[in-house]
């Protein structure tokens, strides 16, 4: 999340009156991520996320998003859902992007987890995954191992960042090339679980949000994206082991993982790795300098990258 498009009061109570939640009491950007615009809204009728999507996401690909969160929902899981407004629409139009109301869930995202949060942020994962297997939409990952490609050589020179990053990132993609487990099972899948994407309550999950890097791919690597986030510090250094038993022995009980996919792990969570240093690597180049959005340092998951690079796979998937 993060604030890229300035909205007015007066445009915010002209958006809310399409509604019946109320009247606009108060509204406060969140900085938090770097995809698009949110605003915690608050209305005489409660308190709501207003979300403007900004130039990442594609406007064609919102229904499926849409969709996605409702299914779940729907599903007994909690998942924000978009709201629709008087006459029975979830999109709008706001200050020239488009623009949805989602429901506001309780619940604060951890920065340091235990392992019982992270018990249960696996449970979630594993319940999401049991909950898609009769969703029947699909979109593509335009982040994928094509998709690194492209995004490496947008970056440009990598060197800027750190000496010898862009050599670096050029052997991984050859090495992921030559070793990616295309054979795994697929799967809508959430692809972005870091702990700012969950909300707790003490040990609980109580929401799961930030659907919109959602797609159909590999669905353990959305188990190795989830075990990227959670298991490090944020700088990317001190595995905490404990942490990664008590994610996956989360999952397990939920969903499970088969034998390839254990043996797969190790090089699922490299590129779990690559995609987030990249993707942190342009915004780290390209973010202007005036949008409230705080950057990300790419090379926290350089070293994660280097981790899992010599990580043993009955070690990290051991429960």
């Amino acid at each position: 999340m993060a604030v890229y498009t300035q909205v007015s009061a007066e445009e915010m109570n002209a958006f809310l009156n399409r509604y019946d939640h109320g009247t606009l009491v108060s509204a406060k950007g969140i900085a938090e991520g770097v995809e698009n615009s949110n605003y915690l809204i608050e209305t005489t009728g409660g308190r709501f996320i207003l979300t403007l999507y900004e130039k990442r996401v594609n406007a064609a690909e919102l229904p499926f998003f849409c969709a996605l969160t409702d299914h779940l929902a729907a599903k007994g899981l909690n998942i924000p859902r978009m709201l629709r407004d008087r006459r029975g629409e979830q999109l709008q139009t706001l200050a020239g992007r488009p623009a949805c109301l989602i429901e506001f869930l309780t619940g604060v995202s951890v920065t340091h987890p235990t392992p019982a949060q992270a018990r249960a942020a696996g449970g979630a994962l594993g319940d999401m995954h049991r909950a898609l297997a009769d969703f029947r939409q699909s979109r593509p990952n335009s982040l994928d191992l094509a998709g690194w490609h492209a995004l490496a050589e947008r970056c440009g020179d990598l060197d800027r960042i750190q000496p010898g990053l862009g050599d670096r990132v050029r052997r991984e993609l050859d090495f992921l090339d030559a070793h990616w487990p295309r054979h795994l099972p697929t799967s809508v899948i959430h692809a972005d679980l870091f702990p700012d994407n969950v909300l707790m309550l003490g040990d609980e999950v109580s929401g799961v949000i930030d659907f919109y890097f959602a797609c159909t791919d590999i669905r353990a690597w959305d188990v190795a994206v989830t075990h990227t986030a959670w298991c490090f510090e944020n700088d990317g250094t001190g595995y905490h082991a404990e942490l990664g038993r008590s994610l996956i022995a989360g999952y397990d009980k939920q969903f499970s993982l088969s034998t390839e996919e254990r043996l797969a792990f190790p090089i699922l969570a490299r590129g779990a790795c690559l995609r987030f240093l990249l993707t942190r690597a342009y915004d780290w180049i390209n973010t202007p300098a005036d949008a409230m959005v705080t950057r990300k340092d790419p090379i926290a998951f350089l070293r994660r990258l280097d981790f899992y690079a010599e990580a043993d796979p009955e070690t990290l998937v051991s429960i």
